[in-house]
């Protein structure tokens, strides 16, 4: 679950940045209107090719190379802020997170209301760095903004942190949002089953978690979301799917937490 809401918020700030004009802002000579990039100066222009970039050399994990087109992007405008939201993802993906924390910082100084800038920091503070409670007011300052062109990454981020940090009636609200924007998202069933899991709803527990089993390849679960799904079956009585769930969780992650608990038979866990 973890990893496929970082995945979801990671790919929506790639698709930002790749075709991003320049910081927002008015437009030169004129008042009341966005910036858009033919009011870009020639170091913005610069900059904007650089981190375009910077982009494809982090989606290839050449991380070395997209930080020195990310410097080169810097030096062309020292203010660009989508430098600094990029270098704060490559920085997390090194697991330089003090960096990484810097960087996002920076860009929200830079530009405060970016949705995307918020939302990703939510995550990692989240996720990362082990900051639930805190990360809370950047997935809402991303849903609050009316410009935000994909607020399921944020709602998906905020349910899933909302468990984490053991608010299931705000995870509940956020998820189901979320349901409504996507009906098929395997994070927000896997969410949703674990709600009403831990309410003991196991009727509500059951039928996302089916909904779960029955469109996402068992192969592409998480270790967390295979081992829901046995104790779901096993507390309703149903082991239909115990055996295949349980030979793709000792087949794909043997030295689990999940793994140790299933040959324990800590159902009740």
């Amino acid at each position: 679950m973890k990893l496929a809401a970082a995945a979801l918020a990671l790919a929506s700030t790639l698709t930002l940045l790749a075709g991003c004009a320049s910081n927002t802002g008015s437009g030169s000579g004129t008042t009341g209107e966005l910036k858009t990039a033919s009011d870009q100066t020639a170091g913005e222009k610069r900059a904007s090719i650089r981190i375009q970039l910077a982009v494809g050399y982090y989606q290839q994990g050449k991380y070395e190379i997209a930080l020195d087109e990310i410097k080169k992007a810097l030096a062309a405008d020292a203010a660009y802020a989508d430098a600094y939201g990029l270098r704060a993802l490559v920085y997390t993906s090194m697991g330089q997170y003090p960096l990484a924390e810097e960087n996002y910082q920076q860009a929200l100084r830079l530009r405060p209301n970016d949705p995307e800038f918020s939302n990703n920091f939510g995550s990692f503070l989240c996720q990362s760095v082990n900051r639930p409670a805190e990360a809370m007011r950047y997935f809402d300052a991303a849903l609050k903004n009316p410009t935000y062109q994909t607020p399921l990454s944020a709602l998906v981020n905020a349910g899933v942190c909302s468990i984490k940090n053991q608010n299931n009636d705000a995870a509940e609200r956020y998820l189901l949002e979320a349901l409504r924007l996507n009906p098929g998202l395997p994070t927000v069933n896997t969410g949703l089953a674990r709600v009403y899991y831990e309410r003991r709803d196991l009727e509500r527990a059951g039928f996302f978690i089916n909904r779960l089993l029955e469109t996402a390849k068992l192969e592409t679960l998480s270790a967390d979301a295979l081992w829901l799904a046995m104790r779901i079956g096993r507390k309703a009585g149903d082991r239909t799917h115990e055996a295949s769930l349980a030979a793709q969780l000792r087949r794909r992650f043997p030295g689990s937490p999940e793994y140790a608990a299933y040959e324990r038979g800590a159902f009740g866990e």
